[in-house]
């Protein structure tokens, strides 16, 4: 996790971290609130007792919209397959790709 948040390409840290049952962990929830100071919202295991409300899962039930943005991205074998060699070029065939997604659902 820490290699994935040191090779971010964004300005700043995101204040909040969705994640799946996988990520429900004490000492990961811990290490991102002390070091990155970042909010990881992710639904409980089998627990005795709860770690989060419902208020903060409602922002998790939503990410299925991103979920399906990726699985409507694999429709373009450009993008599962990076054929493209500089970041510049494949983030031009991402945006390019929402564009068609756009016009074609509106």
């Amino acid at each position: 996790m820490e290699q994935v948040l040191a090779g971010s390409f964004l300005d700043e840290l995101p204040a909040r971290l969705i994640g799946d049952k996988a990520y429900d962990s004490d000492k990961l929830d811990e290490m991102l609130a002390d070091q990155y100071d970042i909010e990881l919202i992710a639904p409980n295991r089998q627990r005795r007792s709860k770690t989060q409300d419902g208020r903060q899962l409602r922002r998790y039930v939503r990410r299925w919209n991103v979920e399906r943005l990726f699985a409507w991205m694999h429709n373009f074998r450009r993008l599962v397959t990076r054929w493209e060699y500089h970041i510049e070029n494949f983030l031009g065939f991402v945006q390019l790709a929402c564009l068609h997604m756009l016009l074609r659902y509106l």
